[in-house]
């Protein structure tokens, strides 16, 4: 695979600055979404962005705990951003949480913005609710290779789990719609808790399964 093309190092606060400087779609929360293949550090990097934007992660994982793969597009709107954009709080508790009994609640207060992490939370989809989108992208082998380092992992499941998103990204292909281009390969920016490398193009293919 070709390496993505480096088109230079940016701050966390920059992108944090350039997202707020244009004004929401609706309401007064801005909704920005960090998509990207699985363990592509989408979690670190929504970290850190929500950071500089002094807010919150909605992670999508949690949304779609035990519904199907890529099904969980109404309760994303129904459960957070419909209440956000209306300027309510949220406090949301999917039904699959009530009927296995999970504690707590995904919970995002309106404000001047809310990321939302995950595979598929640029999806073609969720276009309208969107006000920035940043793809993170990195190389398959690699991330392969990090997802299934987590304590846990089941390799059938991961394997099961690529067919899906290879399937979803490529009807989907959020990086053709993505505001910013990031690249979570290494090396790392010098500074990587202040610093994001930007690319000039995704390098994520169907044909790059990993092995």
């Amino acid at each position: 695979m070709e390496p993505a093309r480096l088109v230079g190092l940016r701050t966390f606060a920059s992108v944090a600055d350039d997202i707020l400087v244009r004004p929401p779609r609706r309401g007064g929360t801005r909704i920005v979404a960090v998509d990207g293949g699985s363990a592509a550090g989408k979690s670190t990097f929504a970290a850190r962005l929500a950071g500089a934007l002094a807010t919150t992660v909605v992670h999508t994982d949690d949304v779609a705990w035990w519904e199907s793969f890529f099904g969980w597009t109404p309760l994303l709107v129904e459960g957070v951003l419909e209440p956000l954009l209306e300027g309510c709080p949220v406090r949301f508790r999917p039904p699959a949480w009530e009927a296995r009994e999970r504690g707590g609640a995904i919970v995002a207060e309106p404000g001047p913005a809310v990321v939302v992490e995950g595979v598929g939370a640029g999806r073609q989809e969720l276009a309208g609710y969107l006000d920035h989108l940043i793809w993170v992208d990195t190389d398959r082998q690699l991330a392969y290779e990090r997802g299934l380092a987590r304590p846990g992992e089941d390799p059938g499941f991961w394997r099961e789990w690529e067919l899906e998103e290879e399937a979803h990204f490529a009807r989907d292909r959020p990086w053709e719609r993505a505001d910013l281009l990031v690249s979570n390969d290494p090396p790392p920016p010098p500074d990587p808790e202040r610093q994001l490398r930007v690319i000039e193009a995704a390098t994520w293919r169907v044909e790059d399964r990993p092995r």
